[in-house]
C-alpha cells in the first residue's frame, strides 16, 4: 500500500459528483450505476439526495449495500488522475436543519428538489475503500482508517464559517462551504476548491490559524 497521507479524504471533498452502483432489482443482481451529486458529511462520507421514485432509491431500500466511485481528472486523463471506490451501505438520514443547511451550501440548486417533498437524504456507512492516485500510489483502507479523529460538530463548523465569512464580507466571489480538521472547502467565483491544511488540526485554536492562512491566500 502506498497512499499519500489523507489523499482519499481530500479527494472526497474535491469532487461534486460521484457514481453510485446499487444492486438492481430487475434484472436481479446486476450492478446498477448512476451518476449524482453528493456532499461529504462531517466524517467525509458521501451524502446523497435522491428521489423516492428513482430506481437507485428502490434498489437501496431492497439492499443498502453499494459502491460509490469518485474521480478527479481535470485534464481528462482518468488513468493518471485520482479515484477512490467506496464500499459500504447507504442509510437514510433525517433531514434536520443542520443536514439540509450543510448540503445546500455545496449544492444550492438542490433547494428546488427539497420543496417537492419527494427527495430524501442518504449517507454511506463506509466499510472499505480503494484509492488510486496514479502509478504506484494505490491501496485499500478500512472505513475507520479514513479519519481516526472526532469530526467537528455542526455547531462548531457553522460558528467557524460564520466568523470567517463575516471577516471577509467584502471578498466578492468567495464562499466557505465546509470545514474539517484537514482542510476547507471553498467556492471561488463559482468554482469549487479544496484547501488542504498542512496537517490535521485537532483543536479550535489550530483550526483558526489554518483558516487564517486559507483566507490570506484566497481573498487578498
Amino acid at each position: 500500500m502506498n497512499i499519500p497521507a489523507h489523499a482519499p479524504l481530500h479527494l472526497l471533498h474535491t469532487a461534486a459528483v460521484g457514481t453510485l452502483a446499487t444492486h438492481a432489482r430487475q434484472p436481479e443482481g446486476f450492478p446498477y450505476p448512476s451518476m449524482l451529486p453528493f456532499a461529504p458529511d462531517p466524517r467525509h462520507r458521501p451524502t446523497i439526495l435522491v428521489s423516492r421514485l428513482a430506481e437507485h432509491t428502490h434498489n437501496l431500500h431492497a439492499d443498502p449495500r453499494a459502491g460509490f466511485l469518485v474521480v478527479d481528472a481535470p485534464d481528462g486523463d482518468v488513468l493518471s488522475g485520482q479515484r477512490v471506490t467506496l464500499l459500504g451501505a447507504f442509510e437514510p438520514v433525517d433531514p434536520t436543519p443542520e443536514v439540509v443547511r450543510r448540503y445546500l451550501r455545496y449544492h444550492p440548486d438542490a433547494e428546488r428538489y427539497l420543496v417537492l417533498g419527494d427527495f430524501t437524504f442518504w449517507t454511506m456507512r463506509l466499510e472499505r475503500l480503494r484509492y488510486i492516485g496514479g502509478f504506484g500510489a494505490m491501496g485499500w483502507l478500512g472505513g475507520a482508517e479514513l479519519d481516526p479523529l472526532a469530526p467537528l460538530s455542526f455547531d462548531e463548523e457553522n460558528a467557524l464559517i460564520e466568523e470567517f465569512s463575516r471577516s471577509r464580507v467584502n471578498a466578492g466571489g468567495f464562499q466557505l462551504l465546509g470545514i474539517d480538521r484537514y482542510g476547507a472547502d471553498l467556492k471561488l467565483d463559482g468554482v469549487r476548491n479544496r484547501f488542504a491544511f498542512d496537517g490535521a488540526k485537532p483543536d479550535i485554536e489550530s483550526l483558526h490559524s489554518a483558516l487564517e492562512v486559507c483566507m490570506q491566500r484566497h481573498t487578498n
